[in-house]
C-alpha cells in the first residue's frame, strides 16, 4: 500500500498533517493580529512546495519573502524544533517568482478588460444597477462588433462611441443613461488614480506560468507583492477573484487528484467579500465549490471566521484557528461561533482555548481520507524551514533576474483595440465631414458668384434697353418736325437748330 502523501502542520499528541488527497477541499487558516497566521502560511506554503505543488499567495506585509532563503538559528525556533521532537528539521529555501500589479517588486502581473469582464469590473468601479447596466451593454457592441476591450483607453473609448450613437443603440439595448456613461469615466479615472491603467494591459498573465515547478521538483511559489496593492482594496481583492474565475475557466477538470495542480492563499480575505453585492457572492460561492474538480484549493487568511460568507464557509474543510480575542460582547459572540464549527473534542472546551491559544498555537481540524472534518486538536505550529521575514532589495533582485519568466512581462504590448478602432474611425469622419464641407462651402461660392453675374447682366441689359428706347423717341421727333415745316428751307433750318442740339456745326 503506498503512503499517502501529506503536509506537516504541527504537534498535538500526535502529528498533524494535511492529507495531500484532501489540500483541494479549500481551508480557512483565522486569527487575530499577532497569533501567527503568517507563519503558519508560510509553513503551509513550504509543506506544499515540497511535494511539488505550485503556490500562489498574496504577501501583504512583504514578510513571506524570505521564504525564498533558508532560515537562521534563532532561539525560539529552536525551542519549538527540540520541543516537537523535529529531528529531521534543516533550514532549507524555496523556489520563489515574485509578482506585483505596479511592477516594482516582482514581474507585472497585468489582465485586460474583456478578461475581467462586466460583473468584476462593476464591482471594481462600485456601479450601482443602472451604470452595470451600461456597462454590459458597452462590452456587448465591443463583442457584437469585434473590437477588443484591453486597457482603460479602449472601455473609454467604447463609452463615448455608446453615448454618441444612444439613439442607434435604443432600439437593440435599451435606453442608455448619458448621467450614468458620465458616472462611469469619473470612475475611470479614480480607478486610474489607484493604478488600474497598470493592471489593464497587455501582455497579460498567463496562468500556466504559476503552475511550474524547478528543477529540484519543488512548487514555485508565486508571492504577489501586495503591500502597495492594499492601499487600494477594491483593486487587490477585485484582482484575487479574477485570478480564480480564470482558474475555474481555463483548466480543465481533473477530479480527485492525489496532490492538489495549484494551491491559493489569500490573505485579508474579508476585503474579498466585503460590501461584495449577492451577484459577485453566488458566483464566489459557485467558483469556491466547484474549483477543487479542477485540482486548486483556496485558503483564505483572515482575522475571524465570520469575515467568511456562510456558503462560502461552508466549503472550506480544512481549518486552522489560531487566537481570539474576546474584549467586547461582539467579540464573545465571534468566539463562540468560531467553535461551534468546529467538531467537538471531549478533551477540549474549544470555545474556552481559542481564548488562551499562544503565539505559535491553534485549534487545527482537517479533513480525513473519506472528506470528513477531524475531531478538533489544540497544536503546536511547526516553525518555518525558510526566512522569516522579507528578504532585502538586491535578493529580490537576483531572484527576479534568474526567474523562469524574466524579461517576458516587463515590455508592455499596445495591439489594436477598440481605442485605435474607434479613434481612426472617428478620424475617417471627420475627413468625410471636412471634405463634405468643402464642397458644400465651393458649391455656395460658385453659387454666389454666378448670382453676381447674373445681376450683372440684367443691369447691362437694362442700360441697353434705355439708350435704345431714347434714340428711338429722338428719331420720331426729328421726322414729325420735318414732316411739319416741309420744303427745302424749312429742312435746313431745323438742321441747323437739331445739329446743335445733337452736337453738330
Amino acid at each position: 500500500m503506498v503512503e499517502q502523501q501529506t503536509v506537516f502542520i504541527g504537534q498535538a499528541k500526535d502529528k498533524v498533517s494535511l492529507l495531500a488527497t484532501m489540500a483541494n477541499r479549500h481551508g480557512l487558516i483565522a486569527g487575530a493580529t499577532g497569533t501567527g497566521k503568517t507563519i503558519t502560511m508560510q509553513g503551509l506554503a513550504e509543506g506544499f512546495s515540497e511535494l511539488g505543488v505550485p503556490v500562489f499567495l498574496a504577501d501583504v506585509k512583504g514578510d513571506v519573502s524570505g521564504i525564498s532563503q533558508p532560515g537562521k538559528p534563532h532561539p525560539k525556533v529552536s525551542e519549538r524544533v527540540e520541543l516537537m521532537s523535529l529531528t529531521d528539521f534543516a533550514f532549507t529555501g524555496f523556489p520563489v517568482t515574485f509578482w506585483d500589479v505596479f511592477g516594482k517588486l516582482g514581474h507585472p502581473v497585468r489582465t485586460t478588460i474583456s478578461e475581467m469582464g462586466p460583473l468584476l469590473l462593476s464591482r471594481l468601479l462600485k456601479l450601482n444597477d443602472v451604470q452595470q447596466g451600461v456597462l454590459d451593454l458597452v462590452f456587448r457592441v465591443a463583442d457584437d462588433n469585434g473590437w477588443l476591450l484591453l486597457d482603460l483607453a479602449d472601455l473609454r473609448a467604447m463609452l463615448k462611441f455608446v453615448a454618441d450613437n444612444a439613439a442607434e443603440y435604443r432600439t437593440l439595448y435599451g435606453n442608455i443613461s448619458a448621467a450614468s456613461v458620465g458616472a462611469i469615466q469619473r470612475r475611470l479615472i479614480g480607478l486610474e488614480d489607484q493604478g488600474g491603467d497598470q493592471l489593464f494591459s497587455e501582455p497579460a498573465l498567463n496562468l500556466a506560468d504559476l503552475i511550474q515547478t524547478d528543477e529540484h521538483g519543488k512548487g514555485v511559489v508565486n508571492l504577489l507583492a501586495a503591500n502597495q496593492l492594499m492601499n487600494s482594496p477594491q483593486l487587490y481583492s477585485t484582482f484575487l477573484l479574477w485570478l480564480l474565475s480564470e482558474l475555474f475557466e481555463q483548466l480543465p477538470e481533473v477530479g480527485d487528484p492525489d496532490k492538489p495542480k495549484l494551491v491559493l492563499f489569500f490573505d485579508e480575505a474579508h476585503l474579498i467579500f466585503k460590501n461584495a453585492p449577492r451577484v459577485l457572492l453566488d458566483k464566489v460561492e459557485q467558483v469556491v465549490r466547484l474549483i477543487r474538480s479542477k485540482g486548486v484549493g483556496v485558503y483564505f487568511v483572515t482575522q475571524n471566521p465570520t469575515d467568511i460568507p456562510d456558503n462560502v464557509l461552508g466549503q472550506l474543510g480544512n481549518r486552522i484557528q489560531h487566537a481570539l480575542r474576546a474584549y467586547t460582547a461582539k467579540d464573545q459572540k465571534a468566539v463562540r461561533a468560531a467553535a461551534q464549527t468546529f467538531r467537538s473534542n471531549a478533551d477540549l472546551d474549544t470555545e474556552t482555548v481559542i481564548t488562551e491559544l499562544g503565539v505559535g498555537e491553534a485549534l487545527v481540524s482537517l479533513l480525513d481520507e473519506k472528506g470528513r472534518p477531524g475531531v478538533v486538536q489544540r497544536t503546536l505550529i511547526k516553525p518555518p524551514k525558510s526566512q522569516i521575514g522579507p528578504v532585502d532589495a538586491k535578493q529580490r533582485n537576483t531572484i527576479m533576474a534568474n526567474s523562469l519568466v524574466a524579461g517576458i512581462y516587463e515590455q508592455e504590448v499596445d495591439r489594436e483595440s477598440a481605442h485605435e478602432i474607434l479613434t481612426l474611425r472617428a478620424k475617417e469622419v471627420a475627413e468625410q465631414q471636412a471634405a463634405a464641407e468643402t464642397k458644400a462651402e465651393r458649391l455656395k461660392a460658385e453659387a454666389e458668384m454666378e448670382k453676381v453675374q447674373q445681376a450683372k447682366e440684367k443691369a447691362m441689359k437694362r442700360r441697353t434697353s434705355s439708350s435704345n428706347k431714347k434714340d428711338s423717341a429722338m428719331d420720331a421727333f426729328v421726322k414729325s418736325a420735318m414732316r411739319s415745316l416741309g420744303g427745302q428751307v424749312g429742312r435746313r433750318l431745323l438742321r441747323g437748330l437739331l445739329g446743335s442740339l445733337m452736337g453738330g456745326k
